[in-house]
Protein backbone atom coordinates (compact mmCIF):
# COMPACT_ATOMS: atom_id res chain seq x y z
CA UNK A 1 0.00 0.00 0.00
CA UNK A 2 1.30 3.46 -0.85
CA UNK A 3 2.22 5.54 2.17
CA UNK A 4 1.00 8.83 0.71
CA UNK A 5 -2.68 7.97 0.34
CA UNK A 6 -5.18 10.66 1.48
CA UNK A 7 -6.14 8.59 4.53
CA UNK A 8 -2.52 8.12 5.61
CA UNK A 9 -1.85 11.84 5.15
CA UNK A 10 -4.96 12.69 7.14
CA UNK A 11 -3.93 10.41 9.98
CA UNK A 12 -0.42 11.88 9.99
CA UNK A 13 -1.71 15.46 10.19
CA UNK A 14 -4.09 14.49 12.99
CA UNK A 15 -1.17 12.90 14.84
CA UNK A 16 0.78 16.16 14.54
CA UNK A 17 -2.19 18.18 15.77
CA UNK A 18 -2.71 15.90 18.78
CA UNK A 19 0.99 15.95 19.64
CA UNK A 20 0.99 19.74 19.52
CA UNK A 21 -2.14 19.85 21.68
CA UNK A 22 -0.59 17.47 24.19
CA UNK A 23 2.60 19.53 24.43
CA UNK A 24 0.62 22.77 24.76
CA UNK A 25 -2.12 21.84 27.19
CA UNK A 26 -1.67 18.36 28.65
CA UNK A 27 1.84 18.44 30.07
CA UNK A 28 2.84 19.78 33.49
CA UNK A 29 6.03 21.37 32.18
CA UNK A 30 6.19 25.10 32.85
CA UNK A 31 8.54 25.67 29.91
CA UNK A 32 6.66 24.76 26.77
CA UNK A 33 8.40 24.64 23.43
CA UNK A 34 5.88 26.80 21.62
CA UNK A 35 7.98 27.02 18.46
CA UNK A 36 7.85 23.25 18.11
CA UNK A 37 4.13 23.27 18.85
CA UNK A 38 3.54 25.95 16.20
CA UNK A 39 5.52 23.92 13.65
CA UNK A 40 3.37 20.84 14.33
CA UNK A 41 0.13 22.80 14.04
CA UNK A 42 1.33 24.67 10.95
CA UNK A 43 2.08 21.39 9.20
CA UNK A 44 -1.37 20.01 10.01
CA UNK A 45 -3.15 23.30 9.31
CA UNK A 46 -1.49 23.65 5.91
CA UNK A 47 -2.99 20.29 4.97
CA UNK A 48 -6.48 21.43 5.96
CA UNK A 49 -6.78 20.17 9.55
CA UNK A 50 -9.43 22.57 10.91
CA UNK A 51 -8.59 22.22 14.62
CA UNK A 52 -4.93 22.83 13.84
CA UNK A 53 -5.97 25.90 11.86
CA UNK A 54 -7.90 27.19 14.87
CA UNK A 55 -5.06 26.64 17.33
CA UNK A 56 -2.49 28.06 14.91
CA UNK A 57 -4.71 31.14 14.65
CA UNK A 58 -4.79 31.29 18.45
CA UNK A 59 -0.97 31.26 18.47
CA UNK A 60 -0.88 34.32 16.23
CA UNK A 61 -3.74 35.88 18.20
CA UNK A 62 -1.87 35.53 21.51
CA UNK A 63 1.78 35.52 20.42
CA UNK A 64 2.44 31.91 21.46
CA UNK A 65 5.67 30.82 19.78
CA UNK A 66 5.32 33.43 17.04
CA UNK A 67 5.16 37.19 16.83
CA UNK A 68 1.61 38.32 17.54
CA UNK A 69 -0.14 39.06 14.25
CA UNK A 70 -3.92 39.54 14.31
CA UNK A 71 -4.13 39.63 10.50
CA UNK A 72 -2.56 36.18 10.20
CA UNK A 73 -4.76 34.94 13.06
CA UNK A 74 -7.85 36.09 11.17
CA UNK A 75 -6.79 34.22 8.02
CA UNK A 76 -6.39 30.94 9.88
CA UNK A 77 -9.62 31.44 11.82
CA UNK A 78 -11.39 31.99 8.51
CA UNK A 79 -9.92 28.80 7.02
CA UNK A 80 -11.19 26.81 9.98
CA UNK A 81 -14.54 28.63 10.01
CA UNK A 82 -15.15 27.78 6.37
CA UNK A 83 -14.75 24.14 7.36
CA UNK A 84 -17.41 24.50 10.04
CA UNK A 85 -15.21 24.91 13.12
CA UNK A 86 -17.52 26.41 15.75
CA UNK A 87 -15.14 28.58 17.78
CA UNK A 88 -13.51 29.90 14.62
CA UNK A 89 -16.91 30.90 13.25
CA UNK A 90 -17.55 32.92 16.40
CA UNK A 91 -14.12 34.55 16.18
CA UNK A 92 -14.64 35.54 12.55
CA UNK A 93 -17.99 37.02 13.55
CA UNK A 94 -16.28 38.97 16.31
CA UNK A 95 -13.74 40.37 13.83
CA UNK A 96 -16.56 41.69 11.67
CA UNK A 97 -18.47 42.96 14.70
CA UNK A 98 -15.50 44.90 16.05
CA UNK A 99 -14.00 45.94 12.71
CA UNK A 100 -10.56 44.67 13.70
CA UNK A 101 -8.42 43.67 10.68
CA UNK A 102 -11.50 43.59 8.44
CA UNK A 103 -14.01 46.32 7.64
CA UNK A 104 -16.76 46.41 10.24
CA UNK A 105 -19.80 44.62 8.84
CA UNK A 106 -22.75 43.85 11.06
CA UNK A 107 -24.46 41.55 8.55
CA UNK A 108 -21.36 39.38 8.20
CA UNK A 109 -20.96 39.35 11.98
CA UNK A 110 -24.52 38.07 12.38
CA UNK A 111 -23.97 35.48 9.64
CA UNK A 112 -20.97 33.96 11.42
CA UNK A 113 -22.58 34.28 14.86
CA UNK A 114 -25.61 32.38 13.56
CA UNK A 115 -23.46 29.52 12.30
CA UNK A 116 -21.57 29.24 15.59
CA UNK A 117 -24.70 29.71 17.72
CA UNK A 118 -26.49 26.92 15.86
CA UNK A 119 -23.62 24.62 16.81
CA UNK A 120 -23.97 25.62 20.46
CA UNK A 121 -21.26 28.25 20.97
CA UNK A 122 -22.24 30.12 24.13
CA UNK A 123 -20.57 33.43 23.29
CA UNK A 124 -22.05 33.40 19.79
CA UNK A 125 -25.52 32.79 21.24
CA UNK A 126 -25.12 35.71 23.63
CA UNK A 127 -23.70 38.10 21.02
CA UNK A 128 -26.30 37.07 18.46
CA UNK A 129 -28.93 37.94 21.04
CA UNK A 130 -27.25 41.33 21.45
CA UNK A 131 -27.38 41.90 17.68
CA UNK A 132 -31.09 41.08 17.56
CA UNK A 133 -31.82 43.23 20.61
CA UNK A 134 -30.21 46.35 19.16
CA UNK A 135 -30.80 45.63 15.47
CA UNK A 136 -27.10 45.44 14.64
CA UNK A 137 -26.52 43.71 11.30
CA UNK A 138 -30.10 42.45 11.30
CA UNK A 139 -33.63 43.65 11.94
CA UNK A 140 -34.37 44.34 15.59
CA UNK A 141 -36.17 41.34 17.04
CA UNK A 142 -36.43 41.32 20.83
CA UNK A 143 -38.11 37.90 20.89
CA UNK A 144 -35.14 36.35 19.09
CA UNK A 145 -32.79 38.28 21.39
CA UNK A 146 -34.50 36.74 24.43
CA UNK A 147 -34.32 33.29 22.82
CA UNK A 148 -30.56 33.48 22.29
CA UNK A 149 -29.89 35.16 25.63
CA UNK A 150 -31.67 32.25 27.33
CA UNK A 151 -29.64 29.72 25.34
CA UNK A 152 -26.41 31.30 26.60
CA UNK A 153 -27.78 31.92 30.09
CA UNK A 154 -28.65 28.24 30.35
CA UNK A 155 -24.91 27.60 30.20
CA UNK A 156 -24.19 30.23 32.88
CA UNK A 157 -22.86 32.99 30.64
CA UNK A 158 -22.64 35.99 33.01
CA UNK A 159 -23.35 38.65 30.36
CA UNK A 160 -26.36 36.78 29.00
CA UNK A 161 -27.73 36.37 32.53
CA UNK A 162 -27.22 40.08 33.17
CA UNK A 163 -28.90 41.02 29.88
CA UNK A 164 -31.90 38.86 30.77
CA UNK A 165 -32.08 40.57 34.13
CA UNK A 166 -32.30 43.93 32.36
CA UNK A 167 -34.99 42.60 30.04
CA UNK A 168 -37.15 41.57 33.00
CA UNK A 169 -36.40 44.81 34.82
CA UNK A 170 -37.55 46.98 31.91
CA UNK A 171 -40.05 44.64 30.26
CA UNK A 172 -38.14 44.25 26.99
CA UNK A 173 -39.66 41.26 25.19
CA UNK A 174 -40.97 39.86 28.48
CA UNK A 175 -43.31 41.05 31.20
CA UNK A 176 -41.77 43.28 33.85
CA UNK A 177 -40.83 41.07 36.78
CA UNK A 178 -38.66 42.16 39.67
CA UNK A 179 -38.54 38.54 40.85
CA UNK A 180 -37.06 37.28 37.55
CA UNK A 181 -34.83 40.31 37.21
CA UNK A 182 -33.42 39.61 40.67
CA UNK A 183 -33.05 35.91 39.83
CA UNK A 184 -30.92 36.58 36.74
CA UNK A 185 -28.94 39.39 38.38
CA UNK A 186 -28.12 37.11 41.33
CA UNK A 187 -26.88 34.33 39.03
CA UNK A 188 -24.77 36.81 37.02
CA UNK A 189 -23.36 38.39 40.19
CA UNK A 190 -22.33 35.01 41.58
CA UNK A 191 -20.36 34.50 38.36
CA UNK A 192 -18.52 37.77 38.84
CA UNK A 193 -20.60 40.25 36.84
CA UNK A 194 -20.12 43.56 38.66
CA UNK A 195 -22.91 45.35 36.80
CA UNK A 196 -25.34 42.72 38.07
CA UNK A 197 -24.13 43.31 41.62
CA UNK A 198 -24.92 47.02 41.20
CA UNK A 199 -28.41 46.17 39.95
CA UNK A 200 -29.02 43.98 42.99
CA UNK A 201 -27.98 46.77 45.34
CA UNK A 202 -30.39 49.09 43.54
CA UNK A 203 -33.21 46.54 43.93
CA UNK A 204 -32.44 46.23 47.66
CA UNK A 205 -32.44 50.02 48.14
CA UNK A 206 -35.75 50.44 46.32
CA UNK A 207 -37.36 47.64 48.35
CA UNK A 208 -36.20 49.28 51.59
CA UNK A 209 -37.66 52.62 50.56
CA UNK A 210 -41.03 51.18 49.51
Amino acid sequence: MKSDTPLVKKLEQNRKFLLGYHLAFETTSQRKNWRHIVMLWFSAASQGHKKAQFYLAACYDNGWGVQKDISVAYKWYMKAALQGHMESQYNVGFFYHSGEVVKQDGKKAVYWYQLAAAQGDTEAQRDLGFCYFYGQGTEKDVAKAIYWYKKAAGKDDPKALYNLGLCYKHGDGVGISQRWAKYYFEKAARLGNNAASLQLREIMRSSQLS
